[in-house]
Order: C-alpha cells, then structure tokens, then sequence
C-alpha cells in the first residue's frame, strides 16, 4: 500500500468517527445561582400607581372587558396624571 492510499484511508476512516463523535450531546450545563436570580428579577412584576390601581377598580365598577377598558383605562390615566380624577359617566 502506498501513502496516499492509507493517507486516504485514515482520512475517510476518520469522517466515519467524527461523524459519530459529533452526533453524541452532552446535557445542558445546570443554572447558576446569578442565573437564577436574574430571572426572578425579570419576572418581578411592576409597582402600579395609585392612579392606575384607581383607574382599574373604576373599571371593575362599570364591567368593563377587553378594549373597552384598556380605552377607559387610558382616558382615566391621562386624566389623572393631569390632575382631575375620571368621574363615572
């Protein structure tokens, strides 16, 4: 056999293995505490204002669902940041 043959040969041999060998996964790596508490940060849900926690009870008052009261919501907090307060219609 010449060297180029068995050049050729390890070569192809080695592609069959590498195959294999990069098939396998290995398991993810666990979470770190940093990681963890990153996330809990993240998820912390936001501080709503008085206006806001205001607004939304007024809405619970009236029923109002969906649109609706996303729009009431929005109207009652540009009202109350400018100083009045929404007035039930």
């Amino acid at each position: 056999m010449t060297i180029t043959s068995r050049l050729a040969a390890a070569a192809l041999a080695s592609l069959f293995l590498a195959g294999t060998a990069l098939a396998q996964t290995t398991a993810p790596a666990p979470k770190t505490k940093t990681d963890a508490a990153t996330q809990t940060e993240k998820k912390a849900p936001k501080q709503r204002s008085a206006e806001s926690l205001t607004c939304s009870k007024q809405a619970d008052e009236k029923g109002l669902h969906g649109k609706e009261r996303k729009k009431f919501h929005s109207k009652c907090m540009k009202t109350a940041k400018a100083g009045g307060t929404e007035k039930a219609k």
